[in-house]
């Protein structure tokens, strides 16, 4: 959602192969933030596609099943992943989600939008320190780190502490921008908005 760099969201959109798809933003992460969703109209205007926001701190949505499943695309927004998780559980926003996967939306996300999908992350949302999470939704197993290449003290953390949930050795991280897309997997991407090399740890 950078207006000088619309790359990653002309890409999302051409996923859809529909002129005009319905995409949902959901800001959950940042207490349903009104500059971000703001942001969000911007990025994604009425032109482009057909753009709804999901607030679930002000909003009441009946059916959030039936609801993030008529969507295209949902887009996740960043902020607390721990905030975020606990009240997608408290409102089944989690199984609509999951119920949205399998159905073929495309989800993708910035930061904790990126990291909610796997078993478990690195987040330093409890507190001033790193910390794991352990409890992400795990449509994708093994763990992940967001902000691995922006921010140097993540790296070692990463690689010492590693993710107790996480059985695999796989960890995905993710920099200042990075795109992942799993073929074999019902579509899911984890993107960033700004070009920086891919690591693995």
């Amino acid at each position: 959602m950078e207006p000088d760099n619309p790359l990653l969201d002309d890409f999302i959109l051409s996923l859809t192969r529909k002129r005009k798809p319905k995409v949902c933003f959901v800001p959950t992460a940042s207490g349903d933030s009104d500059n971000y969703i703001a942001r969000f109209y911007r990025a994604f205007p009425a032109s482009r596609c057909a753009p709804s926001h999901l607030p679930l701190f002000h909003g009441n949505i009946p059916d959030l099943t039936r609801f993030v499943c008529a969507q295209d695309v949902v887009y996740v927004g960043g902020g607390s992943t721990a905030n975020m998780l606990a009240v997608w559980r408290l409102h089944g926003m989690d199984k609509a989600l999951h119920r949205a996967w399998l159905d073929g939306v495309t989800l993708c996300g910035v930061s904790a939008g990126a990291l909610c999908w796997f078993e478990a992350g690195i987040t330093d949302l409890f507190g001033q320190r790193l910390t794991a999470l352990n409890d992400g939704l795990g449509f994708l197993k093994g763990g992940f780190c967001p902000h691995y290449d922006g921010e140097s003290q993540r790296r070692p953390y990463s690689i010492e502490r590693s993710f107790v949930a996480c059985r695999e050795a796989s960890l995905p991280t993710m920099g200042p921008a990075f795109t992942l897309s799993i073929p074999s997997l019902p579509r899911l991407l984890l993107l960033a908005p700004r070009h920086a090399p891919m690591s693995f740890a």
